[in-house]
């Protein structure tokens, strides 16, 4: 089973005024991840992937670099770059209205954030997704060939907006978010490696959770018991993907200030887990990757036990304490 360990990699402010007075310790908190308590940010995270002989798949917003400085960008490319790992394209078009002249035109109403990527015409997604390549490109990364939108806000239109401009991949399609309502593979749910669409679409792995609720699995917001269960689970019932979220900010307590050692563990338990039994897991990134055949999609998400669900819960009780 291919496992794609992935990572979104943004930068905010914590509000949009005095951007330019805040991007500085912004860098170096989601970036860098320096705390008190040490530093768990995109250096570390590469690191323990590049000791382990693992390759993970971050996806980069690029688009904050047209208001604060191409060199930033090509710090972040670097660092990942030297450390073995895969940078490839994601959005957050909230900075599209932050540089004068704004990226695409204005909606009638002014500057109105608009935060994912399916709120602007296909002309509009089009401009934005060439200008991410060419930021990511410039920047030393190469020509990106997987994207995935910011908030998984994604439409047919992004789809084809991504094919027009020689990106192949796509893993925007979350089954617990937006993903039923892109129009994409409409009255399916997918589950797995799909295909039959503008490009092909590798979505986000889903489950239901021993409270019956659909989840995606993310490193932040599933406990290991989960995880690792999944991934069994997945291998067994002869999944083609299987597809994990993280963010560079992800090992951070919520306000940044101290590495979250509950996550953190998490981390390293997965790196060792995914290093250990390579022979069932193929951790890997896009560049090269040669997809399955196309093949139906499972009847239904993964499943994971009550009492798995009752530890998540307990785990993060304990992290909410001790923010």
């Amino acid at each position: 089973m291919d496992v794609f360990l992935t990572v979104d990699v943004e930068i905010w402010c914590s509000g949009w005024t005095e951007l330019d007075a805040r991007f500085p310790s912004a860098f170096e908190k989601y970036i860098y991840g320096r705390t008190k308590s040490g530093e768990a940010g995109l250096p570390y995270q590469a690191r323990v992937l590049n000791d382990a002989g693992l390759t993970a798949v971050f996806f980069v917003e690029p688009l904050f670099a047209e208001r604060f400085g191409h060199e930033h960008l090509r710090e972040i490319v670097s660092l990942l770059q030297a450390a073995n790992q895969e940078v490839q394209l994601h959005l957050h078009p909230e900075w599209a209205d932050e540089v004068d002249p704004p990226m695409v035109p204005l909606p009638k109403e002014g500057r109105v954030k608009r935060p994912l990527l399916k709120q602007y015409p296909r002309a509009d997604q089009h401009s934005l997704i060439a200008r991410g390549l060419g930021l990511l490109e410039s920047a030393g990364a190469g020509r990106a060939s997987a994207f995935r939108a910011g908030g998984f806000g994604f439409d047919l239109d992004t789809l084809h907006a991504l094919k027009a401009n020689g990106v192949s991949v796509d893993s925007s399609y979350n089954a617990s978010m937006h993903g039923l309502q892109s129009g994409l593979a409409r009255g399916e749910r997918l589950l797995d490696v799909y295909g039959d669409g503008p490009v092909l679409e590798v979505p986000m792995t889903v489950y239901e959770d021993g409270f019956g609720r659909l989840r995606h699995a993310q490193l932040g917001a599933c406990s290991w018991s989960e995880l690792e269960s999944l991934l069994w689970r997945g291998a067994e019932a002869e999944r083609k993907t299987f597809v994990i979220l993280s963010h560079n900010f992800e090992l951070l307590s919520p306000a940044k200030t101290r590495i979250d050692p509950v996550v953190d563990r998490r981390f390293r338990k997965l790196v060792q887990f995914l290093a250990r039994h390579r022979d069932v897991f193929r951790t890997r990134g896009f560049r090269g990757w040669v997809a399955p055949p196309s093949c139906a999609q499972p009847a239904r998400p993964l499943r994971s036990g009550y009492a798995r669900a009752c530890a998540r819960l307990l785990e993060q009780a304990w992290r909410r304490a001790y923010r």
